[in-house]
């Protein structure tokens, strides 16, 4: 599988291709008139990259002011999201037709027909500047000489395109919505199923979780594989004082195993999502929505290597939420699926306000502002990081100002309230530790590092792979520009930088950086966190996500007080309603289907997209770029042969489809 291509190639703004020079050099490196030019570059960018605090939706986060024109998306990303987007309307518009025919819901056949119709007219308007964009007699204009007044007319010509593209997408993001008579009458004429959350995916396909999530086997799974596969952790050799379950209790589930020896032996690994306690249950209507803060514990059983669920725990209190296990029992059953799906609202939220938007979206939002404001653009590591915020910017002002707004997608369909939940995000990514979250510390911190118990883990073995494949790279580059540690410490804009991320952008644990293999980390971080982790996080949740039973955001009543005596319809009572289940497949569909640019694409964003790097040391066919594209290729092959041996295979860490940047 590859990233989609449109067939066009389309300019994107009226400026000229601003690309690094052939020979970027450090501030202490340049002549007094050089260094005058950096600086009053550097004066000029700062008044249109300009911080603020004042966002309401993410209080307190320093976020960009506004979206600098270069930080537009190209008409390429627009042509992608809005035929990704015209295939989720029409799926959802198919769902609301149904709903008509079964009397479910009031709005005329003709409301729909009428939107059917206006995607297919967005659908030419798009197809028709798609056209206008072709490459010329099939060549690429790359060797073509375009003169100035031409350039200039083609750049006017595609900001107005842009706006109509734009347009569009505000009119898809719009279509999307559901409305309250939507929620209140859609699928209200049978009884709550399985089968009715799998119809709302009438014209798209199924996803395979739909039939597989009761499984014991894949719930365990997505802790190590899944959208939130960052939060499992070792038990250590105890248990948590307010999770009291018996040895007796873990041998009924551990065949042949007993506690005491799974402790020492350090095979137990714990869910603990205590951090939830922040949110405030919030309402959809007169309809209470209720999320916990479980504790769910896992073992590696003796000569094992993946993991089984043993025990959950739906709340920290042990007074309030006794222990749910697996049993054969059959008055069992539904009080163990209703326990499981409590583990994965928490999940849920905590997937999409901590581990998606504020440690991938947010921190590098950061990044990218202080690097626009301190690094010239002559610096090398301006040319290095800027490939990895590109679209950002674009993408988190829609986030701020729509998905995590009032009366958005994740009011809707988040536990809760909106005020809380913004709040939880927002403290979440101040809270974030750089240092601390970098791969190799945050798998040995959970304890789930390559030598422990834990053998079946994914997401670590191949992020890890990911993860040196860059640092490689960003210490073959750092190491052509920096001769020395000196050489990083007598860097200008490199310690305004620093000083920023500590100050301003609030990076937590940021400080000073003195030696070149520190910069070679951080850098690494950078790039891992705007590429590979955002992809992790992000592109599992269309393939899991988008179906509401496996995971969502809320549940609709409360965790259940016992083990026994529960029963299915109570069980399925728990999940969204129905019409809340579609909005929750549109959005999440949307964010798991739009790959744009893979990992080590560097272009330029302006029209022809010229290659980003100028260097000939950097682009030499022995040089350092030449090695990292070769390195990607091998962890390529390495995870595609790892797939060809799971059970379930893993591609969200496939360099293939690993976006450069957060986009999306």
């Amino acid at each position: 599988m590859s990233f989609p291509s449109p067939d066009f190639t389309a300019p994107s703004r009226i400026d000229a291709a601003i690309l690094p020079p052939a020979a970027p050099s450090l501030p202490q490196q340049d002549t007094p008139a050089e260094q005058a030019a950096r600086a009053a570059q550097l004066a000029a960018t700062r008044q249109v990259y300009m911080w603020t605090t004042d966002e309401p939706s993410l209080p307190g986060v320093p976020l960009a002011t506004d979206v600098p024109k270069q930080d537009v998306p190209t008409i390429a990303w627009f042509a992608i999201l809005i035929g990704v987007g015209l295939a989720i309307v029409r799926n959802a518009l198919a769902v609301k037709l149904d709903g008509v025919d079964k009397g479910e819901l009031d709005t005329p056949r003709s409301t729909y027909e009428a939107a059917l119709a206006e995607c297919d007219a967005i659908e030419q308007s798009t197809a028709r500047i798609a056209a206008g964009h072709a490459m010329k007699d099939g060549t690429s204009l790359l060797g073509h000489f375009v003169d100035e007044v031409e350039h200039v007319v083609a750049a006017v010509e595609a900001d107005t395109q842009l706006a109509k593209l734009e347009a569009h997408r505000q009119r898809i993001e719009a279509l999307i919505k559901v409305s309250a008579a939507e929620v209140a009458g859609l699928g209200s004429s049978a009884p709550r199923s399985l089968d009715a959350y799998r119809a709302l995916f009438r014209t798209l396909p199924v996803p395979g979780v739909a039939y597989n999530f009761q499984d014991d086997a894949c719930f365990a799974r997505l802790r190590v594989q899944g959208p939130n596969n960052m939060l499992i952790a070792a038990a250590g050799d105890a248990l948590p004082v307010n999770f009291p379950l018996s040895p007796a209790r873990y041998a009924a589930v551990v065949n042949g195993d007993t506690l005491d020896a799974a402790l020492a032996e350090r095979r137990l690994f714990l869910l603990d999502y205590a951090e939830l306690a922040v949110l405030t249950p919030g309402t959809y209507g007169s309809h209470a929505k209720y999320v916990w803060q479980p504790i769910a514990l896992f073992a590696v059983p003796p000569g094992g290597s993946a993991l089984v669920p043993v025990a959950i725990q739906c709340g920290q209190d042990p007074a309030l939420h006794p222990i749910f296990t697996p049993s054969a029992a059959a008055d069992a059953q539904w009080g163990w699926e209703m326990a499981k799906l409590v583990v994965q609202v928490a999940d849920g939220n905590y997937h999409e306000l901590f581990t998606h938007l504020a440690r991938t979206h947010l921190v590098i939002e950061a990044f990218a502002v202080a690097t626009h404001r301190h690094l010239a653009q002559a610096h090398p590591l301006w040319a290095l990081l800027v490939p990895h915020f590109e679209g950002t910017l674009f993408i988190n002002d829609q986030a701020a100002t729509s998905l995590i707004a009032a009366n958005g997608p994740i009011d809707h369909i988040f536990a809760g309230t909106i005020a809380s939940s913004q709040a939880a995000a927002a403290d979440d990514r101040l809270a974030f530790d750089f240092y601390g979250k970098m791969l190799p510390a945050d798998l040995a911190a959970r304890g789930v590092g390559t030598g422990s118990t834990l053998a079946d883990y994914p997401y670590r073995d191949d992020a890890l792979l990911v993860w040196n494949a860059i640092r490689e790279w960003a210490r073959q580059y750092v190491w052509l520009y920096y001769a020395d540690d000196d050489a990083v410490v007598g860097d200008t804009e490199l310690a305004a930088w620093a000083d920023s991320l500590a100050g301003e952008a609030r990076i937590s644990g940021f400080g000073p950086i003195a030696t070149r293999d520190q910069l070679a980390d951080v850098c690494t971080m950078v790039m891992f966190t705007a590429s590979a982790q955002h992809a992790a996080v992000n592109f599992p949740q269309k393939d899991i996500m988008a179906f509401a039973p496996a995971v969502t955001g809320a549940a609709w009543q409360a965790a259940p007080d016992c083990e026994r005596g529960q029963d299915k319809p109570g069980w399925l009572a728990m999940m969204p309603p129905m019409a809340l289940a579609l909005e929750q497949l549109n959005v999440l569909e949307l964010l798991g289907s739009v790959h744009y640019r893979p990992l080590g694409d560097y272009r330029s964003n302006s029209f022809p997209y010229p290659p980003w790097f100028q260097d000939p040391r950097v682009t030499a066919p022995e040089g350092p770029l030449a090695w990292f594209k070769g390195a990607l290729a091998n962890v390529e092959t390495a995870i595609a042969a790892r797939n060809a041996q799971r059970r379930q295979p893993y591609p969200y860490l496939q360099p293939s489809l690993i976006p450069t940047s957060i986009n999306i």
